[in-house]
């Protein structure tokens, strides 16, 4: 700050003209964050970051209705994803598929999926991201996948109040012990529920590596900072059009 022209800047805003800070403009221009120039103050002096009692009621409200409204439209789906694993693996493999993920403050939760890998998938113990064209995937876990319909059973962790119908994406604590230890402000992430969509899932393709977990962080903390009921719905009409076309699965 010692070496801006500040008192030229003062005549500027007298005069009428707007100035903005670098992080906000980019934030502005780029619907993200810029990781490089958060510093305290980004969180501390911030004019967003709603995390008033009214926000936390409708935010849950939000997530209730839209979840109840899936479930009443997608249960005959449900079914028949249901009928069509246990024909596939001829009843020898459990439908669903369990996983610890990291959620709010840091705090560990089941996460409940449509099985769409083999059951063998990991057998050496050794969590790995999901790639392109991945082998470990079966038939019905690649439509599963690209229609987001593995992701229907996530609505029990919501309406049990572990995740949110918008937020950022939750991940495996394996990978996140050491994204938090690499990356500065990975945790700020987590001040918020994970969402079964979300700004960072729309705006960037599936990450499959540390350097995409990094563009994605920068898309969760723009989420994070203006998060809104309005930016929510934003987010839910633009991932129907993304489940609808198929765009971004893997």
């Amino acid at each position: 700050r010692r070496s801006l022209p500040m008192l030229d800047l003062v005549a500027c805003r007298l005069a009428g003209v707007k100035v903005l800070e670098l992080d906000a403009f980019y934030e502005r221009e780029c619907g993200k964050a810029a990781l490089d120039l958060i510093q305290p103050s980004w969180c501390v002096f911030a004019g967003s970051f709603d995390t008033s009692a009214l926000r936390q009621i409708t935010k849950r409200g939000f997530d209730l209705t839209v979840a109840i409204t899936i479930l009443l439209l997608a249960w005959p789906l449900m079914l028949l994803v249901v009928l069509a694993s246990w024909i596939e693996s001829r009843g020898r493999a459990p439908v669903l598929y369990a996983q610890e993920r990291v959620g709010q403050n840091g705090a560990s939760f089941r996460l409940y999926k449509f099985r769409s890998m083999r059951t063998d998938a990991e057998s050496d113990g050794v969590a790995r991201w999901a790639q392109a064209g991945d082998s470990r995937v079966t038939a019905l876990g690649r439509i599963m996948r690209k229609t987001r319909l593995d992701e229907l059973p996530q609505l029990w962790n919501v309406l049990k109040g572990e995740m949110s119908i918008v937020g950022p994406r939750p991940e495996r604590p394996e990978f996140v012990a050491g994204l938090t230890e690499r990356i500065p402000h990975y945790g700020l992430r987590h001040c918020v529920r994970p969402g079964l969509a979300g700004w960072a899932q729309l705006r960037f393709p599936y990450g499959a590596s540390e350097a995409d977990a990094v563009e994605k962080l920068r898309y969760d903390l723009y989420y994070v900072k203006f998060q809104s009921l309005r930016f929510d719905l934003l987010i839910l009409l633009q991932t129907v059009e993304v489940v609808l076309f198929g765009r971004g699965a893997r």
